[in-house]
């Protein structure tokens, strides 16, 4: 018997990275509203500016509105022991782990002249070191299991040859075409335990509290709501390797080659430059 719309997820249970706001906020409260129990994991444990809202406490106390189950992780991507801390707590309340969406991200707007070390290698750290570690440490418990499902939030700057819609700066698209590989090379080892691996990029800059803060009106004229994020990491949440995985493509290509559709209930939305 199929699952009706509001319980897609029933049983399962999912770590969203960098789900304080924007596009992991709107995600763990989606996969929530569909019946699973999501971890929140990033190192948003307070609010530190306040322009920019969002804390991994405020995001479960969204979901538990919603009488769904949810745990506030703190996690630093970039470091193993928090990563592997990080699993472990999800581990230990919910038993086990189902899917992994590995969203957290961080950019730098500027010239690679102007680019420190410093800020060039945390780019690299949080965007793709942090979801080969995240990665890394849920797949032996997806593999004992035989199932699971790993979403990597990529950005169309991974293949723009300029600045493309936002500046993002140049590490942050080398970041995102690392991870369009890591994407390929995970669901290549993991296809035989039954685990898909998959990428999405928004086509169009995501509408979020951090893009509204570094962008004028004007700018943000044509944006997308992250309920089409949303949609597309619900579907991928359901895949095994079976039906579909090693696929790096936008949410228009996820829409159109399998039919999705929007929520008639689209999540609120939070705040962090991805949609590039």
């Amino acid at each position: 018997m199929p699952l009706s719309s509001d319980d897609q997820l029933k049983g399962k249970v999912a770590i969203v990275t960098g789900a304080s706001r924007g596009i992991g906020k709107a995600i763990a409260l989606g996969f929530a509203a569909q019946g699973a129990k999501v971890a929140v994991a990033a190192r948003s444990e307070n609010q530190v500016r306040a322009d920019l809202p969002g804390t991994i406490h405020e995001t479960v106390e969204t979901i538990q509105a919603q009488n769904s189950q949810g745990l506030a992780v703190p996690c630093d991507v970039t470091d193993e022991a928090s990563v592997q801390n990080m699993v472990s707590r999800v581990i230990e309340a919910f038993g086990r782990i189902d899917v992994l969406v590995n969203n957290a991200g961080v950019a730098f707007g500027r010239s690679i002249l102007e680019t420190p070390l410093k800020r060039w290698d945390l780019v690299l750290r949080v965007n793709l070191t942090g979801a080969f570690l995240c990665s890394q440490a849920v797949l032996p418990h997806m593999i004992r299991q035989g199932s699971g499902s790993i979403i990597n939030i990529s950005s169309l700057a991974a293949n723009d040859r300029d600045k493309g819609m936002v500046d993002t700066g140049v590490a942050y698209g080398v970041a995102k075409a690392g991870l369009d590989r890591l994407t390929w090379g995970l669901a290549s080892e993991a296809g035989c335990h039954g685990v898909a691996v998959n990428a999405l990029k928004p086509v169009k800059v995501v509408d979020s509290e951090g893009m509204r803060l570094w962008s004028s009106e004007e700018e943000r004229q044509g944006w997308t709501s992250p309920a089409r994020m949303v949609a597309c990491a619900l579907f991928l949440a359901r895949q095994s390797s079976g039906s579909v995985s090693g696929v790096v493509a936008t949410d228009d290509e996820y829409f159109a080659w399998h039919g999705l559709q929007l929520s008639p209930n689209p999540q609120p939305e939070g705040g962090r430059p991805h949609g590039s």
